[in-house]
C-alpha cells in the first residue's frame, strides 16, 4: 500500500497549555483523517492562547490537533483501520492504529475530560453523543453522568444521543454465541470517550457537522470555548445550559442487522429521519418487509453493510436525559 507518511509509527503532535491545580482537558481532532472542522478549530484556540489573546487561570489543556497523521495526510477516514474501535493499547500491535493507541490511550488516562471533534458524511445538523447513566455493571461502568451531561448542554448544540455501547453490545450478545468470541466483539465498540470513561473520566464525541460545511469549523471553534469556560480553565462566563425543550435528546435502543446480503432499504434512509411504529424500513431478500417496531428515528443507516453486520440503528427520545 502507498503512503504518504513513513511506515514507521509518526508520533501525532501534542500541545499543553496550562499547568496549574484544575481539572485536565484533553481535545482531540482528526481522528478519521477525513475530518478537518476539528483541526481547524483546535489551531484556531492554540493561536489565540500563543498571542495572549486567551489564557487559562488554572487547570491543563492538552490539544492533539492530528490524532491518526496517516489517515490525515491520505485525505481517508482511516489508515490501516478505524482509530475509534478497539482503543486498547496492546503489546503486540499490528497496524498503524496499534501504535496511536499504544501512545494514545496513556494520555488519555491522564486527563479528567475528553472533548472530541468529529464530523459526517451526509448533511445534517451536529450532534453530541454522550455515555450512560451512572452505574456498576460489567459494559461500561460510569459515575460522572451529571457532569458529563451537564457539559453536553453548554457545547451549543441541541440534539443529544445517548445509549452506543449498551445497544452495540446487545447486537454483539445476540449474534455471537461463543462468550470468549463475544468478549472481542464487545471489545470493538470501545473508542476514545468509552476508553477514557473506563480510566475515570468523562467524555464527548462531538459531530459538528457535514465533512465541508463551513460551520463545521465554527461549531468545534464554540464548543472548545464553551468547554473551557464551563470547566473553569479561562476566565470567562459559564455559557448558559440549552434548554429541555430546545433539546432533541435520544436514546439507541436496537440494532437491527442485515440478514441477507440482498435485504434492501425502501428508500434512502438518514440519520435522525422519523420513523413510526409499523412503517415499512426495508425488505428482506425473501420479501418479508421489515417494519419499525415503535415510535422513535433511525440512526447510521448503512445500505452497504453485510450480511450479519449491522444494517441500522432505532432510537427513542429520551424525555429523562437532563434528571441527575
Amino acid at each position: 500500500m502507498t503512503r504518504t507518511l513513513p511506515t514507521r509509527f509518526q508520533i501525532p503532535q501534542c500541545h499543553e497549555f496550562g499547568g496549574e491545580p484544575g481539572p485536565r482537558l484533553m481535545v482531540t481532532g482528526a481522528i478519521h483523517g477525513n475530518e478537518r472542522c476539528g483541526t481547524e478549530a483546535i489551531t484556531r484556540v492554540m493561536a489565540e492562547l500563543d498571542s495572549g489573546t486567551l489564557s487559562l487561570r488554572s487547570g491543563l489543556v492538552t490539544f492533539v490537533p492530528i490524532a491518526n497523521p496517516l489517515a490525515y495526510a491520505n485525505s481517508t477516514r482511516n489508515g490501516d483501520r478505524n482509530l475509534n474501535r478497539h482503543l486498547f493499547p496492546t503489546s503486540t500491535p499490528q497496524d498503524y492504529e496499534d501504535h496511536l493507541a499504544n501512545w494514545l490511550c496513556p494520555l488519555l488516562a491522564q486527563h479528567d475530560v475528553l472533548l472530541d471533534l468529529h464530523s459526517f458524511n451526509a448533511p445534517g445538523e451536529p450532534f453530541v453523543m454522550v455515555g450512560p447513566r451512572n452505574n456498576d455493571g460489567p459494559r461500561e461502568p460510569f459515575q460522572h453522568a451529571q457532569q458529563e451531561r451537564a457539559l453536553a448542554r453548554r457545547l451549543g448544540v441541541h440534539r443529544f444521543v445517548d445509549g452506543w455501547l449498551r445497544t452495540y453490545g446487545d447486537g454483539v450478545l445476540r449474534r455471537v454465541p461463543d462468550p470468549q468470541q463475544q468478549q472481542t466483539e464487545l471489545r470493538f465498540g470501545v473508542g476514545t470517550t468509552e476508553y477514557m470513561r473506563s480510566t475515570g473520566g468523562y467524555a464527548l464525541t462531538l459531530e459538528c457537522g457535514q465533512h465541508d460545511d463551513p460551520q463545521a469549523p465554527e461549531v468545534a471553534y464554540r464548543a472548545i470555548r464553551n468547554t473551557l469556560a464551563f470547566l473553569g480553565l479561562i476566565d470567562a462566563p459559564s455559557p448558559p445550559a440549552i434548554a429541555p425543550d430546545q433539546m432533541q435528546a435520544l436514546s439507541m435502543v436496537a440494532v437491527i442487522d442485515k440478514i441477507w446480503a440482498d435485504d434492501n432499504f425502501t428508500r434512502p434512509w438518514s440519520s435522525f429521519d422519523a420513523v413510526a411504529k409499523g412503517e415499512q424500513i426495508g425488505v428482506h431478500a425473501d420479501g418479508t418487509p421489515v417494519l419499525a417496531p415503535f415510535d422513535g428515528r433511525i440512526l447510521f443507516p448503512d445500505s452497504a453493510a453485510v450480511a450479519g453486520g449491522e444494517w441500522y440503528y432505532l432510537a427513542r427520545e429520551n424525555g429523562d436525559f437532563c434528571l441527575p
